[in-house]
C-alpha cells in the first residue's frame, strides 16, 4: 500500500500521510539542505524523505544529528510517495541513489538485493546498541536470506477498521466481529442513508487490504507466504477465488459508498465521510487516524472514533489476529555510496535513529512507534487508548503481512492493483483474476 501526497495544506495535507499517499511531483528540498545532484555522490550522505506529516519526524532527527555531527551532515530532500518511487527507481539504476534509501521491504527490496544495491547491515544490527530496539515483527521485514538490508525508520501501520460510534448507535449495532456480521449490517446502514464503507478507490492502492485480509483469513498466512515466495500456481489456491467472490459479493449490496472508484484519498474525500456521518467504517492504516485527527479533531477528542480488527471468516484457517498493512518503512544504506557517506549513514542508525525524541515525535504525529519498551510513553500519550491499541496489535499479531503490492515484485505488485481494481469494478469474473495473477509468478 503505497503512501500517498501527504498533507500538503490542512484536508489534503492530511491526506497524504507518510506511507500512504498518491500524489505526484516534489515537494521541493527542505530545510536542512538540498540533496546534491547525484544522490549519495557529493560530500555530505543524503536522504530522500516523503513528504507530509512524518516529514517534519525525519527533519527534527537530522537536524539535531547535523547540529551535533559537523563531520557527517546529512542533506535531504522531500517527495510525494508517486514521485519519490519513481525517482529513487532511476537513481537506484544509475547508482545515484542517497546514502540513505526510504523503504517498504517486500519484493522492492529483494530487487535492490539482486541488484547489489544496498548495503548488508547485518553487522550492524547485532550491535548491541541496537539489538533489541525494534519490535521483532518489524525487524523481519529487513531480513532477506538471514542477514539484515533495512532498518524501521517509522511507525507501525497495522490496517484496522475504523467506525464511526455516532452511526453504528443509530442502528444500535456494533463492529462486526465475523463476515457474516458485517454483510448482515450492509442493507440496515442502507436503509439508514448511510455507506458501509467508504473507500477511495481511485487510489486502487486502498483496495489491497480487504483482498489481503479474505485470503488470509479464509486460507490462513501460508496461502500469501506461497504467493509471495513465486510458488507455481500460487494464486490458484481456493482463498484467492473465495476471497475476490466475497469481494464482489459486497460490491452488489451495496458495500461501498456511491461512486467510490472515482474517490480520490489525496484530498481526504474518503475519510471526510466518515467522520461526518456519511459513511459508517473505512478499512485502512493508521494514516486514516492522523488524518482525522488533522481535519476534524473533535471527533477524537468527542469519542466518536471506533477501531477494531477486520472480522473473521466461518470456517476459515486464519487467525482473527493476524494482521496486514506495513510492518514499518525502513533505512537502507546504498552500496553506491562512499565509505564515509556509508560511515555517517551507520552512526545515525546506530545512535539517533528511533531514540527518544524520534519515538516522542512520532507519538506526537499518531504513529506508533516500533520500538520494545515503549508502554508509558504511550500510556502518557495523547491519544493511549489508540495508540496502544495499535501496539499491543502488533505484538500479539502471529503473522503481519506486508502490503501485497509491496510484498510482491514490482511488476506483479502493478498487476495486482490493475487486475484487483477491476475485481471490485465488476469487470473480470474471481477466475480470471486467478489466472492473471498467476501469470505474474516469478516476474
Amino acid at each position: 500500500m503505497a503512501h500517498r501526497s501527504l498533507r500538503l495544506a490542512l484536508a489534503a495535507s492530511v491526506v497524504a500521510v507518510l506511507g500512504l499517499t498518491a500524489a505526484c511531483g516534489s515537494s521541493g528540498p527542505s530545510a536542512l539542505g538540498t540533496a546534491s545532484a547525484g544522490g549519495s555522490k557529493g560530500a555530505d550522505a543524503s536522504v530522500w524523505v516523503m513528504s507530509g506529516v512524518t516529514q517534519d519526524v525525519f527533519n527534527n532527527s537530522f537536524a539535531s544529528w547535523n547540529k551535533a555531527h559537523a563531520d557527517e551532515k546529512f542533506t535531504t530532500e522531500s517527495f510525494a510517495n508517486d514521485a519519490y518511487k519513481q525517482k529513487i527507481k532511476t537513481a537506484i539504476g544509475a547508482k545515484t541513489a542517497p546514502t540513505l534509501i526510504y523503504g517498504w521491504g517486500g519484493g522492492t527490496l529483494q530487487t535492490y538485493i539482486d541488484a547489489g544495491s544496498v548495503a548488508d547491515l547485518s553487522d550492524l544490527a547485532s550491535d548491541p546498541a541496537l539489538k533489541g530496539r525494534f519490535l521483532p515483527s518489524t525487524a523481519k521485514v529487513g531480513v532477506v536470506g538471514g542477514k539484515t538490508y533495512a532498518v524501521p525508520n517509522n511507525g507501525v501501520k497495522p490496517v484496522m477498521i475504523y467506525c464511526n460510534k455516532d452511526v453504528f448507535a443509530k442502528i444500535g449495532a456494533k463492529p462486526p466481529a465475523t463476515w457474516d456480521d458485517l454483510m448482515a449490517l450492509v442493507p440496515k446502514f442502507l436503509d439508514a442513508g448511510i455507506a458501509p464503507f467508504t473507500v477511495a478507490g481511485q487510489a486502487q492502492w486502498t483496495l489491497l487490504p480487504y483482498l489481503a485480509y479474505l485470503i488470509d483469513r479464509i486460507g490462513g498466512p501460508q496461502v500469501m507466504a506461497n504467493i509471495v515466495a513465486n510458488k507455481a500456481n500460487a494464486w490458484s489456491d481456493p482463498a484467492v477465488a473465495q476471497a475476490t467472490r466475497m469481494i464482489q459479493q459486497l460490491v452488489d449490496a451495496g458495500g461501498f459508498v456511491k461512486g467510490f472508484a472515482s474517490i480520490s484519498t489525496d484530498s481526504g474525500a474518503d475519510i471526510a465521510l466518515l467522520y461526518s456521518g456519511k459513511a459508517a467504517m473505512s478499512l485502512g492504516l493508521t494514516s486514516t487516524y492522523q488524518t482525522i485527527d488533522t481535519a476534524n479533531p473533535e471527533f477524537i477528542s468527542q469519542n466518536k472514533l471506533g477501531f477494531a480488527p477486520f472480522p473473521a471468516v466461518k470456517a476459515g484457517k486464519g487467525d482473527p489476529k493476524d494482521l496486514t498493512g506495513n510492518p514499518s518503512n525502513y533505512w537502507s544504506i546504498s552500496a553506491s555510496a562512499t565509505p564515509a557517506q556509508q560511515k555517517a549513514a551507520r552512526d545515525y542508525i546506530k545512535s539517533d535513529l528511533l531514540d527518544a525524541s524520534y519515538v516522542d515525535d512520532l507519538l506526537k504525529i499518531g504513529n506508533v512507534p516500533p520500538v520494545a519498551g515503549i508502554e508509558a510513553k504511550i500510556k502518557a500519550s495523547k491519544a493511549p487508548e489508540y495508540y496502544m491499541t495499535v501496539y499491543n496489535m502488533v505484538k500479539a499479531a502471529p503473522s503481519f503481512q506486508l502490503s501485497l503490492d509491496q510484498a510482491l515484485s514490482p511488476a506483479a505488485g502493478q498487476a495486482l492493483l490493475t487486475n484487483l481494481q477491476q475485481v471490485f469494478l465488476k469487470q473480470i469474473k474471481p477466475q480470471q483474476f486467478v489466472d492473471s495473477m498467476n501469470a505474474t509468478i516469478g516476474k
